[in-house]
């Protein structure tokens, strides 16, 4: 059975930002803060990405449109020092850079949910709930996530305002 990515995000203020993470700091526990640079991958018509942090990098493939409720997810783990290989080896297979961000990302694990207040420069402020399951349960999870963000006092930002905001981001993201 294919492990399936359940997740539900929501653009946020500063002042949610904020909240949120006094919040979280009580009810989960924090994994730590890490400085992201992701590039996403043209020549698919699935979401082909490479990612880095001081850490490692990961090269990432999630199987379906970039804002799905419910999308399969392979990741690989590389050496951090693999994402400039990896970048140009996708490069001359015909995968041309897309969209390359810089986020710094807070991780909490709430039980069974990884929890993550982004800022992605130029981009926003993000509070995303996700959690791994299967496709028999992705429904019943995804209204978990719902109503966690509920509890958080969060309402989901609508898919069309993200794929607005992304598109943006896509067509501006060199000016910036």
């Amino acid at each position: 059975m294919k492990n399936i990515e359940v997740e539900v995000r929501s653009f946020i203020s500063r002042n949610e930002y904020k909240k949120l993470e006094k919040i979280l700091k009580k009810e989960a526990k924090l994994i730590g803060l890490i400085n992201e640079e992701t590039v996403y991958l043209g020549g698919t018509k699935n979401d082909l990405r490479i990612r880095r942090n001081k850490k490692e990098a990961s090269l990432i493939l999630k199987v379906g449109k970039i804002h799905d409720d419910f999308r399969e997810e392979i990741e690989i783990k590389l050496k951090k020092d693999d994402f400039k290989k990896t970048e140009e080896l996708f490069e001359r297979l015909g995968h041309k850079e897309k969209i390359r961000w810089f986020r710094k990302r807070l991780l909490f694990k709430w039980g069974e949910i990884k929890v993550f207040l982004d800022d992605t420069k130029d981009y926003g402020l993000i509070v995303e709930l996700e959690r791994i399951g299967f496709s028999r349960n992705k429904k019943e999870i995804h209204r978990e996530l719902e109503n966690k963000l509920k509890h958080l006092g969060i309402k989901a930002t609508p898919k069309k305002v993200f794929e607005e905001k992304f598109k943006y981001y896509k067509n501006n993201w060199k000016k910036f």
